[in-house]
């Protein structure tokens, strides 16, 4: 099973979007799965506005290659948009416009395969 897999099937499991995937990662983030969700939890729904998913993305890029991480968090989050047209999560969900550009599982995917690529 890949890692965007895994991420997949956490979601199946009731993980947030965030904790979806960054459990996933967590090795590679230096984590253990409970401090994994728990750094996720801040990043889900939306909250920060971005996608929960993508941002948990984003700091998995930041622990792994601190020197790089910024080139590589934008690099992340344009190929994301590329795919989705937007990294909004309110965007996403279609609460702005009620139509729905991608739902919460295929932002998981999405931003999970975008970060196995990248690592």
């Amino acid at each position: 099973m890949t890692k965007a897999e895994k991420a997949v099937e956490n979601h199946k499991h009731f993980y947030n979007c965030a904790a979806s995937v960054l459990c996933a990662f967590a090795e590679d983030a230096g984590l253990n799965k409970a401090d994994a969700k728990a750094a996720a939890a801040p990043m889900a729904g939306g909250r920060q506005g971005k996608c929960g998913a993508v941002l948990a993305a984003q700091y998995v890029l930041t622990k792994r290659f601190p020197g790089q991480a910024d080139e590589m968090a934008a690099k992340l989050e344009e190929q994301f948009k590329a795919k989705n047209r937007s990294v909004i999560c309110k965007e996403l969900k279609g609460g702005l416009t009620g139509s729905v550009l991608r739902p919460c599982r295929g932002c998981v995917a999405d931003a999970a395969e975008l970060l196995e690529k990248m690592i």
